[in-house]
């Protein structure tokens, strides 16, 4: 037990209790595509509002539907939307941060103010007019999001792409007549990833609560795919009758995001301790 102990003081905590927490909820998602205790979508009159027994370990909805199994397929429609925002999001602002940050000029100049002018807007509400446009739905959503997320991505890869792009390794690449585009991808960009990392956690939080809050307002994901945003509207009407209801879908969403809030702290203290060491 010292053993252990002394092991787990030495650990980044921060990162293995997210790890544990994002890990589990992942599973529970992926476990989801092959198998859950109900089907999602049966439903029982027999079996509305079922208080939580082992039986079902949530409860049932107004519909008699098993929740802990809407739940696991709420969080793997979650997990699957979030990781596809956060692919085009951070996708597109590798490509444009590292171009404008490492060449500048008119084009950097014009991209930094269109990035600026999204960011002046909420993101829900500038996602929301996107989709009024679009339509909802899942493939709608995703790409609503990746869009009003990337100016964020592009701003942090422009400035460390800046940091990065004279210094000394770099100038000694371009001496010997290294290509532009193998500087930027194969020179610069993996320095970059302890901060991108960092932020690509919190883009985690970010699309999740966005598509929870969208699925939330009806204009999300739509049925008869289980969302945890839709499961916490429609529970909204039963809280007196059936409280179970609500505070499953409700605890998930704060297990997941609490999950990638402290996986993304661990990243960031574990970066700012790896330097003092090469330091």
């Amino acid at each position: 037990m010292k053993r252990i102990a002394a092991w787990l003081k030495k650990q980044n905590k921060y990162l293995l209790v997210g790890l544990i927490m994002t890990g589990l909820a992942v599973a529970l998602g992926l476990l989801s595509l092959v198998w859950t205790p109900y089907s999602p979508t049966a439903m029982s009159s027999a079996e509305r509002f079922h208080a939580p027994s082992f039986r079902h370990l949530f409860g049932t909805d107004n519909f008699g539907r098993d929740i802990f199994s809407r739940v696991m397929q709420g969080i793997g429609t979650t997990v699957t939307v979030s990781t596809a925002i956060v692919i085009i999001s951070a996708g597109a602002g590798i490509l444009v941060g590292a171009v404008t940050g490492y060449f500048g000029g008119i084009l950097d100049e014009a991209i930094m103010r269109i990035t600026d002018a999204v960011n002046s807007f909420p993101s829900i509400l500038l996602a929301l007019v996107v989709i009024s446009i679009m339509g909802s739905g899942k493939q709608n959503v995703i790409l609503s999001l990746g869009i009003v997320f990337a100016p964020s991505y592009v701003r942090i890869v422009r400035s460390e792409f800046i940091r990065l792009r004279d210094a000394d390794y770099i100038m000694r690449a371009r001496l010997m007549g290294v290509s532009k585009w193998r500087i930027l991808f194969v020179h610069i960009l993996p320095n970059i990833f302890s901060v991108f990392w960092v932020s690509v956690t919190i883009g985690f939080n970010n699309a999740i609560l966005a598509e929870s809050g969208m699925s939330y307002l009806g204009v999300g994901v739509q049925p008869p795919d289980a969302s945890l945003g839709k499961m916490l509207s429609d529970a909204q009407g039963y809280l007196g009758r059936a409280p179970w209801y609500a505070l499953a879908p409700g605890l998930t969403i704060v297990w997941i995001v609490l999950g990638f809030s402290l996986l993304s702290e661990g990243i960031r203290r574990g970066a700012i301790s790896g330097k003092r060491e090469v330091e």
